[in-house]
């Protein structure tokens, strides 16, 4: 009996699709299909699937064309399956030619023509049209924004705009895009904004956005204030537009799987949260100049999102200290008490810490190192050293093309508040940013 193989996500399964089963079928007698897993898709920056694992194994077996149909999980998985099943052939479609010849020490290798016409892609972007983005402002981290945006399907960078006009023109150039000299030329051309400004000028920009129907994601913080967040959401909302504070961490494969751990109870109830940012720009000396940048408004949310994530909004008392030099926070550190825990942090600018993350739980903590704002590795431990579980979970590029494909999820499914990040959360955040503007913030001022 021959033995064939072939692997494919067969996302939205179409009559390409078909074609290409059949033809691999007819090489043999009996014809192994590998679905690729969510997992595998997302670890090698596929992100644009719509439909799940099971979703695409069924879709797959009512075809009738597979005598077997198994899950293809990591790299290098290929050689694995083709010598436990005794395969005698390889194949996929000729638009992966030489890719696989490597397989030719194992089994035969076929190439097989593709259907013209026909792709998930092109499914996809009927069903959901491309969304034109306008970047606004183009500061750090708008570059990696841009280019992160080229791995998601679906959305469409349309061009720049920048107070600074000779900024936004160079920016545009250097990535061939277009330059807006005006927030109103931008909206017109838009169907949704990336916001990159201070903070102190977020919430003008989002309402202008809205008022223009743009979707709208901002750079984390987002809020001066919980009102000025309750506002923008309410009025988002009545003109059912998505407002999002994009916050790339949330949704790094990692850091996802360690709340669903955490979740699981694994290392028991958890006690403290301790987690520190911190970063020494190359150009300190602008930044300084600006009142509304620093630690705290830099690195505000990220600081607080495992806390919030994991403790809750509730906390019982919040404790801030700034630490300023020229009137430029440099440092902030702050303490929530909640009724059975407590969350440590601290977010700096200008100046280097550790940036790691622990969780301390009644059974055992986890670590996650450096940087653990983007993380990849992080450690279960135990009292028993020996028990130790060590976690890998790769992303691709900055990590950003996650959160982008969050928001245009949201945007084709008209989801308001995502239950990853949700507003209340969001509004907390948004809540201690303003304890931290506040003239009774604990300061300790040097120079």
């Amino acid at each position: 009996m021959k033995k064939v193989i072939t692997y494919g996500t067969y996302d939205l399964l179409h009559y390409g699709h078909l074609a290409l089963l059949k033809h691999a079928k007819a090489l043999g007698d009996y014809l192994i299909v590998g679905v690729t897993s969510d997992a595998f898709d997302r670890s090698r920056g596929k992100l644009n699937v719509k439909q799940s694992t099971a979703e695409r194994i069924e879709a797959v077996k009512a075809t009738g064309i597979a005598d077997k149909i198994i899950v293809e999980e990591y790299e290098g998985q290929k050689i694995d399956d083709i010598q436990k099943y005794n395969v005698d052939i390889f194949t996929v479609g000729s638009d992966w030619v030489g890719k696989f010849d490597y397989l030719n020490n194992y089994c035969k290798v076929v190439y097989l023509p593709r259907t013209e016409g026909i792709s998930s892609t092109k499914l996809r972007t009927n069903e959901n049209p491309i969304i034109q983005l306008g970047i606004i402002g183009v500061n750090s981290p708008s570059a990696r924004f841009f280019e992160e945006s080229l791995f998601v399907n679906g959305i469409h960078i349309s061009g720049a705009y920048d107070p600074d006009s000779a900024k936004a023109q160079k920016f545009c150039q250097n990535y061939d895009l277009k330059t807006y000299l005006t927030l109103n030329t931008l909206f017109a051309d838009c169907d949704a904004v990336f916001i990159n400004l201070p903070i102190n000028r977020h919430q003008n920009i989002i309402i202008k956005s809205l008022e223009s129907d743009c979707h709208v994601i901002c750079d984390a913080p987002a809020f001066l204030s919980s009102e000025d967040a309750k506002k923008a959401f309410e009025f988002a909302a009545q003109k059912n537009l998505v407002l999002f504070e994009g916050i790339k961490t949330l949704f790094f494969p990692a850091f996802q799987h360690l709340l669903l751990l955490v979740r699981s109870g694994l290392i028991g109830n958890i006690k403290n949260i301790d987690v520190s940012c911190s970063q020494i720009p190359n150009s300190i000396e602008t930044i300084q100049q600006d009142p509304y940048q620093g630690s705290f408004y830099d690195w505000g949310a990220t600081a607080l999102l495992p806390i919030i994530k994991i403790l809750g909004t509730d906390y019982k008392n919040c404790n801030l200290y700034n630490f300023e030099q020229n009137h430029f926070s440099y440092l902030t550190c702050g303490l929530l008490e909640y009724p059975s825990a407590i969350g440590t942090f601290k977010a700096g600018k200008g100046i280097k810490t550790e940036g790691s993350l622990i969780i301390t739980g009644e059974k055992g903590y986890i670590y996650v190192p450096a940087p653990w704002w983007k993380p990849d590795y992080f450690e279960v431990r135990y009292e028993d050293l020996r028990a130790t579980r060590k976690y890998f979970y790769k992303y691709e590029g900055e990590g950003i093309r996650y959160e982008i494909l969050e928001f245009l999820k949201m945007i084709n499914t008209g989801m308001l508040n995502n239950y990853k990040y949700p507003q209340e959360e969001i509004l907390k955040i948004a809540q201690i940013i303003e304890q931290f503007s506040s003239p009774n913030t604990k300061a300790i001022q040097k120079g």
